[in-house]
């Protein structure tokens, strides 16, 4: 089996924390489960199972007030697709442009207890991710 990341490791926390990064934009690419796992969060699991992309659409709501709230906004989300050019194996479901107000911003969303007790939809949601920092060219 492949392996998934579902969490940033350390290092690379390190890494992306030490900048000082203002209104950082992140990539996400999200393939979901087709049953959501509440194994790790069961306090949250529904009454009938649900499928990864529901899960993660009750991670959307729950957490999106909280992004507006810290300065942050989605800036784009839709369906993907097959790679234009790109591994025609590789299959993502969904993108998120997400923007924050700062790196110091999202850490302390992260932290938040509120936002902490709705992480496991998104665990229970996906297979695997990727999250990608982008940082804007001057014009």
């Amino acid at each position: 089996m492949s392996q998934v990341y579902l969490a940033p490791t350390e290092a690379a926390g390190r890494r992306f924390f030490s900048r000082d990064r203002q209104r950082p934009v992140m990539l996400n690419l999200l393939r979901f489960r087709a049953i959501a796992d509440y194994s790790d969060a069961p306090d949250l699991a529904p009454a009938t199972p649900i499928s990864g992309a529901e899960a993660y659409t009750l991670y959307v709501a729950h957490t999106l007030p909280l992004l507006r709230a810290s300065g942050g906004a989605i800036l784009w989300r839709g369906r993907a697709e097959a790679f234009l050019i790109g591994p025609e194996e590789e299959m993502w479901d969904e993108v998120l442009l997400v923007q924050q107000a700062s790196a110091a911003a999202l850490l302390a969303m992260a932290r938040d207890l509120a936002y902490r007790k709705v992480m496991g939809h998104r665990t229970a949601a996906l297979a695997d991710s990727r999250l990608l920092p982008l940082t804007e060219l001057p014009g």
